[in-house]
């Protein structure tokens, strides 16, 4: 989750579309979602360590007895972290329920973020002949 201090999640899917994570199979895939929400939840994670509250380590799922069960993954363990809802001999620990209206704690989050635009249109036709140029010149590049 963390890259040398950058703090961000990076989930990454192969070009090939015959690669088996497009393809569901009960043998390889378990609870396909269960990537996306990881690294979710380790954001959330993030945020309330940084705002002090107290919750335990998204990894250490077993140590309160929760497993990787078949096809449902991890499902049970992260739906009680999030909603706070792992029972100890004293009381139910998990995200607290504040951590879902708050903002990132630093404003450091924000600083050096930028506008991410790879999946932008062209909205005139300057625009799009500067694409096809673009997209041409890192072709030459791959060569």
């Amino acid at each position: 989750m963390d890259y040398y201090g950058i703090g961000f999640s990076n989930i990454r899917l192969p070009n090939d579309s015959e690669s088996y994570v497009y393809k569901y199979n009960v043998l390889i895939n378990q609870f396909p979602e269960e990537v996306f929400l990881h690294e979710f939840l380790h954001t959330l994670e993030r945020n309330s360590a940084e705002y002090g509250y107290e919750r335990p380590e998204l990894h250490d799922y077993e140590k309160y007895g929760y497993e990787n069960e078949p096809i449902i993954g991890q499902k049970r363990w992260y739906t009680d972290y999030m909603n706070k809802n792992i029972k100890t001999n004293s009381e139910n620990i998990g995200l607290p329920s504040e951590i879902y209206t708050l903002k990132p704690a630093k404003t450091s989050n924000f600083e050096t973020s930028y506008k991410v635009e790879a999946f932008k249109e062209p909205e005139n036709i300057i625009e799009e002949i500067r694409q096809i140029i673009d997209n041409l010149i890192d072709k030459v590049k791959l060569l």
